[in-house]
This record gives C-alpha cells, sequence and structure tokens, in this order.
C-alpha cells in the first residue's frame, strides 16, 4: 500500500515537471525582470522560496534580472538616526540626508545581502545599482518630493554584460543625477518597468502584498487573471484600480506598450509564486498585456 502511495505521488511529481517543459522551451533565452519587495523580502520562508524561484529559472536558461527596493529598510535606519520618514503622495520626501540613508541602505546592505544569499543558495549573482556605469539617469521629479527623480535614460550594457557571462544581475534603484550632481531616489516599480524596456524582456513581475488586481477589493475569489490595456481607465474609473495599484499598473501599461510581452503583478506572500506563473498552467497573478 505504501509504494503505491509512493509511486502516486512520484508520478503527481513528474506530471508537474512534464507541466513545466514547454513553458521552459518559451522562456529559455528569454529576460524575465522581478521587482522583489514588500513582505516577500522581509519574511525567511517566503525570501528562500523567492531566491530560489530565481535560481531555478536560471538554471534552466531563463536570464533573470532582480530590481529590489528596500522601503521598510530605509525607515528602520532613519529611524535609528533619530530622522522621521516623511511622504508626499505616498513618495518618500527625500532631503540630503536621507538620499544618503537611502544609498548606503539600497546600494549597500540590501542589495549584498540579497546578491549573498543567492549566491549562498548556490546561484551566481552580482550586485549592481543604479550609478553603475550609468545604468540608471534620472532629474528630480519635483522640488515637492526632494531628491526623488524619474528616470530619463536607462544604459542596459552593464546587465546585458553580467547576464551574458552567467550572472543573476541584483539592482538598486537609485539613479545618477542629469540635471545635478547628486544621486536621486527612483520609485523601485518604476525603475524595474524601464530597464524591462530597456533590455527587451519577455516578462516584467512585480511581486507585492496583494492577490493581483481585484473586482472587489475585499474578495480575495475576485481576482482578475487577465487584463488587456484598454480595460485599464474603465477599471481606474469603475474603482477596481485605485490608490497605490495606481501607479504599480502605470508601469505596466507603460513595459507592455514599449515592447515588453506582458506584466504580471503577483502575490509574493504565496511560496514559489515566481515558478506557479512562469512554469504551470495555473496562473496566480493578474497578467496585463
Amino acid at each position: 500500500m505504501e509504494a503505491k502511495a509512493m509511486s502516486d505521488s512520484h508520478v503527481e511529481r513528474a506530471k508537474v515537471l512534464a507541466e513545466a517543459l514547454p513553458y521552459i522551451q518559451k522562456y529559455y533565452g528569454k529576460t524575465v525582470v522581478v521587482k522583489y519587495g514588500g513582505n516577500a523580502m522581509i519574511s525567511d520562508e517566503l525570501r528562500h522560496a523567492v531566491i530560489s524561484d530565481i535560481i531555478l529559472l536560471h538554471l534552466v536558461g531563463v536570464h533573470v534580472v532582480v530590481v529590489h527596493g528596500g522601503g521598510p529598510e530605509i525607515s528602520d535606519m532613519l529611524k535609528k538616526i533619530g530622522k522621521e520618514s516623511h511622504f508626499v503622495d505616498g513618495l518618500r520626501y527625500t532631503d540630503r540626508e536621507t538620499m544618503d540613508v537611502v544609498q548606503q541602505v539600497l546600494c549597500g546592505k540590501v542589495n549584498k545581502n540579497l546578491t549573498a544569499m543567492i549566491n549562498h543558495m548556490g546561484g551566481h549573482a552580482v550586485g549592481l545599482c543604479g550609478l553603475d556605469a550609468g545604468l540608471f539617469m534620472a532629474r528630480q521629479l519635483d522640488e515637492k518630493y526632494g531628491l526623488v527623480g524619474e528616470v530619463t535614460h536607462v544604459n542596459p550594457a552593464i546587465v546585458n554584460d553580467s547576464l551574458n557571462d552567467g550572472y543573476i544581475p541584483v539592482i538598486s534603484t537609485v539613479a545618477q543625477g542629469e540635471d545635478a550632481e547628486t544621486a536621486y531616489n527612483i520609485n523601485a516599480d518604476t525603475a524595474a518597468a524601464k530597464l524591462a524596456v530597456a533590455l527587451k524582456a519577455e516578462k516584467l513581475i512585480l511581486l507585492t502584498d496583494v492577490r493581483g488586481l481585484l473586482r472587489d477589493p475585499h474578495d480575495e475569489n475576485t481576482l482578475l487573471p487577465v487584463v488587456e490595456l484598454s480595460q485599464v481607465p474603465g477599471l481606474v474609473k469603475d474603482g477596481v484600480i485605485t490608490g497605490g495599484m495606481i501607479p504599480k499598473v502605470d508601469c505596466c501599461v507603460e513595459a507592455v506598450r514599449s515592447g515588453v510581452k506582458s506584466t504580471i503583478i503577483l502575490d509574493g506572500r504565496i511560496p514559489h509564486s515566481i515558478l506557479i506563473e512562469l512554469l504551470s498552467d495555473e496562473g496566480v497573478g493578474t497578467m496585463l498585456l
């Protein structure tokens, strides 16, 4: 009886692997940009799941690029130095002192910890920030936000070189000023979308702390698995896309309009959501195309 149960579980496992084959073939040699943040960065279990997904994709021939934020870590460090976090229209107000902390935390601690963790788990990662080789160039978005920038240009050569050399690039979202001698704080979703376009990526995945786009925000069973760009204005009007989801969706729309095949708003709270989304028939987020 036990042998039968064991063979059934082996058959199930083999089916799962067989189901993944056409997807592996589809994404082999293609570039996928993963914007990594939120709960998936804070919980140890989820962090391990995300990183093992990224390593697995890399090993089956997918070019994975990781773009990360680090809002909670920046807030923690500001708190340690006795500085209060201040937000304007949902963006962190970034004065000179805050910018120093942003650069130290994002380009230093968070970036290098993430890179080290991928390497420790058997991956082959290299940590980069937007200042390296002028990867992200930006100008000031608006004086009311301080040193928050909008990306004006992406120079993806260093990322392509890293991919061609077999590395998983891990990128923090600090940009070099084009209009002033300063670094700028950049929204990580926006940076990931701009980089996906510059890399001619097949897919952009935004890991978030929500199920995706829900027809009813209070009912997780009302997930919209696929949204076409033409539907977006109506969904905003109906209040389906609201608040912090509006800029996320705007990033996705811009990426798809600019040549990325599809973008996914994906629930980073589900272990292995990246693999389920990319390598199975299931799909667990909202795809915009």
